[in-house]
C-alpha cells in the first residue's frame, strides 16, 4: 500500500467524493475487510457495500488483498490502494489554477494556485516514475517559525528570497545540454490551527 497517492482521473475523484466511498476507503486503509465485514460497520446491506466496492475498485481506489471461505460463500477481502488520497487539479483541467495568469508573492491566492500547480506536478511525475518503475528525485523542507513582529516578518523574506535568488544563480546552467531543469517553490503563510476530528458517517 502507498502512503499517499494522486487522483487525476475526473471519475475517480468523483467516486471517492461520496461520503459513503470515503468511509469505505478509510476503513479499508487500516486494513483489508470484506463486503459482509464493512457492511456492519457502515449500517449498510451487504450488496449496497459491494455496489460500492466495486466502483472504487474499477477506478483503482481499492483491490483485492484475499479471499476465504466462510461457509459456503467466498468473500473477498479488499483494501485501500493507499493509505490517502490527493486529487489533483487535473481532475478539474478546464478550470484548474494557472500561477502564470497571475502573479503577486503576497497574494494567498496566488500561494494556492502555485500549491495546486505542484500537487498536479508531482502527482503526474510520480505516475510517470511509477510506470517507468524509477526513482523520483524530489526534496522537500518543512518548519515552522514564530515572528516576534510583522518587521521581523518582513525580514525574514526579504532574507530568504536574497538567499534563495543567490543559489539559483550559483547552479543555474540554462545551457547544459545533459541539464535538466527543476521547479523551486518556497512558502510563508500563517500556520493552521488545528481542526477537530470529521464525524464519521455510518450511512
Amino acid at each position: 500500500m502507498l502512503d499517499v497517492t494522486v487522483i487525476e482521473d475526473p471519475e475517480a475523484a468523483a467516486v471517492c467524493l461520496d461520503p459513503v466511498r470515503a468511509a469505505l476507503l478509510a476503513r479499508l486503509a487500516d486494513g483489508p475487510a470484506s463486503a459482509a465485514m464493512l457492511a456492519g460497520q457502515v449500517g449498510l446491506p451487504r450488496q449496497k457495500v459491494n455496489y460500492h466496492l466495486k466502483a472504487l475498485e474499477r477506478h483503482g481506489l481499492v483491490e483485492l488483498a484475499g479471499e476465504r471461505r466462510k461457509g459456503n460463500v467466498t468473500e473477498r477481502l479488499m483494501r485501500a490502494t493507499a493509505a490517502s488520497y490527493v486529487i489533483s487539479p487535473l481532475a478539474l483541467a478546464a478550470v484548474q489554477p494557472d500561477p502564470d495568469r497571475f502573479r503577486d508573492q503576497l497574494s494567498a491566492r496566488w500561494l494556492l494556485a502555485l500549491g495546486a500547480r505542484l500537487v498536479r506536478d508531482v502527482g503526474t511525475l510520480i505516475t510517470g516514475a511509477a510506470k517507468a518503475r524509477k526513482r523520483l528525485a524530489t526534496y522537500a523542507l518543512d518548519g515552522e517559525v514564530r515572528f516576534a513582529s510583522a518587521a521581523d516578518r518582513a525580514a525574514f523574506v526579504e532574507e530568504l528570497t536574497a538567499g534563495v535568488t543567490a543559489l539559483i544563480q550559483k547552479y543555474d546552467a540554462p545551457d547544459s545540454d545533459g541539464g535538466r531543469d527543476h521547479r523551486i517553490v518556497v512558502a510563508v503563510h500563517p500556520t493552521v490551527k488545528p481542526q477537530p476530528p470529521v464525524p464519521e458517517i455510518d450511512s
